[in-house]
Formats: structure tokens, sequence, C-alpha cells
């Protein structure tokens, strides 16, 4: 078997997993391939690894592949490949999930990215090393209130730390009853009270097709001049248009964000540029421990593929 490995950024999928064990040619590719050069770069290869929703297989990528068995993606949902045209070409889709404490992680950038907003700290990391002093003045934390947009485990994690600031935590999502809600810890509001009432809101919500674009133009709109907005979920759930609108105009007071429409975020991309913001590389899940997981289970899926037994399958 030929295996590609895709989307190593980092270049360290080769350490974190016996590859050698599979007794097969496995190739680390390190640099993102361009859609349009996906199918003929990978045409030889019987299988595929592929990280979370970096690169997509759509069904002309995955009908362009003769020789194309074995689809593992690290996750066990991976939103970016066609598994019905997986399927009708008899592609197998098997699921590698990573680190149980990975969304500690990701919880972690959340508070990261909140705490950097509201102390405005690469701002003034910044003017001190132009050599300037004090220009900006950061508010308290302490007896804030912080939205929710979702209250699963991940937004409970971020809950409890609000708790700890001495923040007052409200959330929202469509499937958010009083007695979950109650259960989590923070206080159900409706949708329109958590975006206008809300010093900071967090996304933490899966992307569907009925999630997307929930955090839409109206909502944006409601929020204070002063409030932050964080999203180290997906970006396909805000309505990225008005979510830039106003940050260039100032009407809200900044934004976090970890996740883009498209990733890698093109160099020259527009959002490089939008004032009030704190971006990030999709930095939530990227930590060691959660790849040393990832590849490890990787590597099981294909040897339990080669041996006729496959396992965690998605297809």
């Amino acid at each position: 078997m030929r295996i590609a490995v895709l989307d190593d950024y980092l270049k360290v999928a080769a350490g974190m997993a016996d590859w050698k064990s599979l007794e097969s040619e496995v190739v680390f590719f390190s640099e993102y391939i361009e859609p349009a050069k996906l199918a003929n770069t990978l045409a030889d290869f019987d299988v595929i690894c592929a990280m979370r929703e970096r690169s997509a297989f759509p069904a002309s990528v995955i009908q362009a592949l003769p020789k194309l068995r074995l689809l593992v993606t690290t996750g066990m949902r991976n939103n970016s490949i066609d598994l019905q045209a997986c399927r009708d070409k008899g592609v197998l889709v098997c699921g590698a999930p990573g680190d149980p404490k990975s969304t500690g992680a990701t919880a972690e950038l959340t508070w990261s990215l909140l705490l950097a907003l509201f102390k405005r700290i690469p701002l003034e990391a910044q003017n001190m090393k132009q050599g300037l002093w004090q220009t900006a003045m950061p508010p308290t934390i302490e007896g804030k209130r912080l939205g929710l947009l979702g209250a699963g485990h991940l937004g409970q994690r971020v809950a409890r730390v609000a708790h700890a600031f001495g923040m007052e935590v409200v959330a929202w999502s469509p499937n958010l009853t009083q007695e979950r809600a109650e259960q989590a810890g923070v206080k159900l509001v409706t949708k329109q009270e958590l975006f206008s009432s809300s010093d900071a809101v967090s996304v933490h919500l899966v992307l569907s097709d009925r999630s997307r674009g929930i955090v839409d133009a109206a909502s944006i709109r409601s929020m204070k001049p002063t409030a932050f907005l964080v999203n180290t979920s997906r970006a396909g759930l805000l309505d990225q248009v008005a979510l830039k609108q106003a940050l260039e105009q100032g009407t809200i007071g900044g934004a976090g964000l970890d996740v883009f429409d498209t990733e890698p975020l093109p160099a020259h991309d527009g959002w490089r540029n939008v004032p009030r913001t704190i971006l990030t590389p999709h930095l939530g899940y990227a930590t060691p421990e959660n790849f040393a997981v990832f590849y490890t289970n990787v590597v099981a899926a294909i040897d339990a593929y080669r041996r006729g037994n496959p396992i965690r399958t998605l297809t």
C-alpha cells in the first residue's frame, strides 16, 4: 500500500506514531495541496489520512482517485468528506479519535482569546516594544456577562472559568432547555438577549445545515459596542460579511477568531487586515497530546483494515 498523510503543517506526524509497523510506503505532505491539484497529487495512493477538515474530499475528488481504498480521518466527524461518494465508489472511511481531554485545550484557547481581548494584551505588548506606555485602559472581567452560544461539554468548561472570574454566565442554543441550563450552572436566555446583553459572546456549537449562519447579521448588530465575540468552533456558524463589517465600523469591541472559511488562511486574505481582531491559526485542537493520539489511532485504523477487520468505520 501507498499511504498519504496530508496537511502535516508542523512536520510532526512521522514521529508521533509507529508508521513502520504498517510495512508500507508512507508519504507525509507538510504543504497544503490546493483543491485543484489534490486528485492528481494523490492519484497513486491506496490510503489517504486526512487531518480533520483541512483538505476537502467532495465527490469530484473521490471519483478522480483510481486507487483509493481507505480514507482515514482524524476525529469521528469530518464534514469535508462526501461519505456517500465514498460509499458509491467502494472507499471505506474510518475515524481516528483524539485525546478525550482535547476539549480542554479548546476551552483554554477560548479563554486565551477572551483575556487577550478584555486586557488589550496584543496592542499593549506591541506598544511596549515601540517605546509607549499605557495606551489603553483594560476593563475588569469580574461582574461582566459572558454569553455562551452552546452549553455542551466545551461550553460548560468555559463557564466554569467564567464563574471563577466572578462573571455572570448566560447561554442559548436551539436545543438548550431550562433543566440542562441549570445542570450546566448557566442561566438560559433568549438568543436576542444573549447577544444584546453580553459583554462577550463565545461560540460552542457543532456546524450543521441547521446551525450554519446561526450568528446572523441581526445578532451581530444587537451586540454592545464594547462587546467581544470569540469563535473557536467553525467559521460557518457566523455571518462572516456582517462580522467583518461590524469590526471595520467599530460597532462591536472586537473578535477573537481561531477558525476561518478557508484554511489555511491565505497570506493575503482580507481577514488578516480587519481591525479589532485577534487571529489564531486553528490552534484549538492542535496540541502534541491530541496529535499523538490522533496519529496512533490512524495507524491502528490502517493496520486493522489491512488485516481485514476495519475499526471505527464511518461508511
